[in-house]
């Protein structure tokens, strides 16, 4: 169950990279939010009450529903449009991601225990890339944004290869990432759309110190 969960977010990740409207971008990272929880809550071992709390608030709460809304937010506010606006073209994403999962997924099977013993790894991998390569290809802040909440989210994906029998460490990184999606980056955005409505990676280049 838990490898159909991960597959479905590589899917994810696809949409993500392919999607021309910022809404589609929101609501994949919604869903990935959904699909954390479920991995988080199938993969702890022994999970607690009190672990399970923080697990249904830091990844269906913040991730699924908070943060999304907290984007759409940004989008309103700034009068951002609401294409996402790539340098690169969806079939070239499209084909570098898919050489990246495949290559990802040979690695890993050529390591001692296979993919499935390195899934979260694989998965994590991934999905950090991801994250990356959304950052470097697209033009809009508001997207570049995203893709570090898609790459936290692959950080935390890794922390389930170590932190199996430390929920609360899983936690503690879980805390931490919303810290910096929420208050850093969130201040950020604002504060450059006071400027730029538009919004656009390009017109840092018009900052000055």
């Amino acid at each position: 169950m838990i490898n159909l969960l991960l597959i479905i977010f590589i899917v994810s990740l696809f949409v993500c990279v392919t999607a021309i409207r910022l809404k589609t971008f929101i609501k994949a990272i919604a869903f990935q939010g959904l699909l954390l929880f479920g991995i988080f809550f199938l993969r702890l071992n022994e999970i607690n009450t009190v672990n399970l709390v923080l697990l249904l608030l830091e990844t269906l709460i913040f991730k699924a529903i908070l943060i999304p809304y907290f984007l759409h937010y940004l989008i309103k506010r700034n009068k951002i449009t609401r294409e996402t606006e790539p340098y690169v073209s969806n079939f070239a994403s499209l084909f570098i991601i898919t050489f990246v999962v495949m290559t990802t997924f040979f690695l890993a099977n050529t390591l001692k225990g296979g993919v499935f013993e390195n899934i979260y790894f694989v998965i994590a991998s991934i999905t950090i890339f991801t994250g990356l390569y959304l950052i470097i290809s697209r033009r809009k802040i508001i997207t570049h944004v995203m893709g570090f909440i898609i790459l936290e989210n692959g950080v935390v994906i890794l922390s389930l290869a170590v932190g199996v029998q430390m929920p609360m460490l899983v936690n503690l990184g879980i805390l931490l990432d919303i810290f910096v999606t929420v208050l850093v980056l969130g201040i950020f955005a604002i504060k450059i759309g006071d400027f730029f409505k538009e919004a656009e990676v390009d017109h840092l280049n018009r900052l000055k110190d």
